[in-house]
C-alpha cells in the first residue's frame, strides 16, 4: 500500500453540502438560510450574541477546579483477585490479559481492600489500601510497590 491509495472507510465521509446552486438542487434561493433576518447576511457571527444584553455564559459563575497534578489509578478489589491459582504474580499487564481491567491508567494499578481473597497471590501495583495490604499479606501472600 501507498500514501496515494490511502483512503477514508467506507460511508464515513460525506460530500460537501453544495448550497447556492440552482432551484434544482433543494439549496438554491436562500442557500438554506431561510428569509431575511441577521443569520441570513453574509458575515454574520451570531455566537453567544445577545443584543448587548450580558451574554448567558457570562451570566454564570465558574464553578469547579480541576487538579491538574491529581494522579490517575486503574482500581481493583482484592476480591477479583480470587480467580487467579495460588502462588501466581498479579501485575496489571495480566488483569489486563483476564478481561478483569479494560485499560491500565497512566499511573498503574492500585488495590482496594473490598472483599475477601483467598488465594495466596505475589501481587505486583502501584499503590495499595492498607485494607487491601492485610487482606494480601493475610491470605499468605506478598506485595511490591512499583513505580
Amino acid at each position: 500500500m501507498k500514501l496515494h491509495e490511502l483512503q477514508p472507510a467506507a460511508g464515513s465521509v460525506r460530500d460537501a453540502k453544495r448550497v447556492g446552486r440552482g432551484t434544482g438542487s433543494g439549496m438554491g434561493k436562500t442557500s438554506t438560510k431561510g428569509h431575511k433576518g441577521q443569520k441570513a447576511r453574509s458575515g454574520s457571527k451570531k455566537n453567544g450574541f445577545e443584543g448587548g444584553q450580558m451574554p448567558l455564559t457570562r451570566r454564570l459563575p465558574k464553578r469547579g477546579f480541576h487538579n491538574h497534578f491529581a494522579k490517575e489509578y486503574t482500581t481493583v478489589n482484592v476480591c477479583a483477585l480470587n480467580g487467579f491459582e495460588d502462588g501466581t504474580t498479579v501485575t496489571a499487564e495480566l488483569l489486563k490479559e483476564q478481561g478483569i481491567i479494560k485499560k491500565i491508567e497512566k499511573d498503574g494499578l492500585k488495590l482496594l481492600g473490598n472483599g475477601k481473597l483467598e488465594k495466596k497471590l505475589h501481587v505486583k501495583a502501584a499503590k495499595f489500601t492498607k485494607a487491601a495490604d492485610e487482606a494480601i499479606k493475610a491470605a499468605g501472600g506478598s506485595v511490591e510497590v512499583i513505580d
